[in-house]
């Protein structure tokens, strides 16, 4: 709660970074009870962002490789019957969106370190039609995730990017510029404005297909600040540099833009500092249970700087609008503290399991329904 926050500098940061190890041999990440998990793909490149195409194919951005590869089908292990390398030569390739929406798209869009380019696409297409094209130059540099959502209506894309420092007044460094802000523009990449700012590192956003709300999920400043997951408004400022979850200011900028304060907006969901939230799925499946449906699943790719670890997990908000989140994914902390996995990328396939992509292993994981039947 707003109310409990501890006074800035409480505890004191810690370098605690994960100590990454390979996956113990039979090895699983634990599910909410009623599910099973199976692995689902490995021997990836950095797999981030997944995003399903209309026609059920999975496209996964791996950054690392720079590319974006297709999955396709399903088989009796659980695992994909066709993989394809979708594009390549791409500088950190993350957000991926298709436009139009619905079912019959015509470009698919990707979110790279520098830039937003477009390839032409038709339902099935397992490779691209042609070379890139260019829509819109990005800062680069700093945060380099670029994650991509069009509004339900398709008119407008959104991008979110990240502040190139932990706290830089963002009046007097040029590096700032178009930064710590989710961006908007026309498909075209034309009409550049600021949907919303103050937004540390927006590392994930989504539409809610139920009704075109805005969301993202946020990597505030080290040593000081809550992560979070919010509902985004149209012109909303959400508090970086100056001040956080309100107005509570960030003392290192003691008395800077005092007439903010009254509007930098309280995010919708607290989370743990630190724990790197990285992307957000809504589950618009119909194979788990009921009480799940319209739901975010988030990831957590884990802190570095506390002494006790947090994240290293995939989280459930039920839309109760209290706040309140709960573990679904966990078991990628050994008991003696070494991590085999980071989660990062969600979403939910075409038979409604949950997906998860993890660059600490450099797999993906399938999440099914094993308990009754869902109505």
């Amino acid at each position: 709660m707003i109310a409990d926050l501890p006074a800035p500098y409480a505890t004191p940061s810690a370098g605690n970074g994960a100590h990454l190890v390979t996956r113990p041999d039979g090895l699983l990440p634990q599910a909410s009870a009623g599910f099973k998990v199976n692995l689902y793909a490995h021997g990836l490149s950095r797999p981030r962002v997944m995003r399903r195409a209309p026609n059920g194919d999975l496209f996964v951005a791996e950054s690392d490789g720079g590319r974006i590869r297709v999955f396709r089908g399903l088989d009796a292990q659980g695992k994909p019957q066709q993989a394809q390398v979708f594009a390549s030569d791409l500088k950190r390739p993350y957000g991926i969106a298709f436009h139009p929406p619905g079912a019959d798209p015509q470009w698919v869009y990707v979110g790279s370190e520098n830039a937003v380019v477009r390839f032409a696409y038709r339902n099935g297409d397992l490779h691209a039609r042609a070379a890139a094209e260019p829509i819109a130059d990005l800062p680069t540099g700093g945060h380099w995730t670029r994650d991509l959502a069009f509004s339900r209506d398709g008119k407008t894309l959104f991008v979110g990017v990240g502040s190139a420092s932990n706290v830089d007044d963002a009046d007097t460094s040029p590096a700032e510029k178009h930064r710590a802000n989710i961006l908007a523009f026309d498909p075209d990449g034309k009409n550049l404005r600021v949907y919303a700012s103050g937004i540390r590192n927006p590392s994930g956003i989504a539409v809610d297909p139920a009704n075109g709300q805005l969301w993202c999920v946020v990597n505030e400043r080290d040593g000081l600040v809550p992560d979070y997951l919010t509902s985004v408004r149209e012109g909303g400022f959400y508090g970086w540099p100056w001040w956080y979850l309100g107005a509570h200011q960030d003392p290192r900028h003691a008395g800077k833009h005092p007439e903010l304060a009254d509007k930098a907006i309280v995010p919708d969901v607290l989370l743990q500092p630190h724990n790197a939230p990285l992307q957000l799925a809504f589950y618009d499946g119909a194979s788990f249970p009921a009480e799940y449906r319209g739901d975010i699943f988030l990831s957590a790719h884990g802190s570095w700087n506390k002494s006790v670890r947090v994240g290293y997990e995939v989280m459930r908000a039920p839309r109760k609008a209290d706040g309140s989140y709960e573990d679904f994914l966990t078991g990628f902390v050994l008991p003696n503290g070494d991590v085999w996995g980071r989660p990062v990328g969600v979403a939910v396939a075409d038979d409604g399991a949950l997906l998860v992509s993890g660059d600490g292993s450099n797999s993906i994981w399938r999440v099914s329904w094993s308990g009754s039947p869902t109505r």
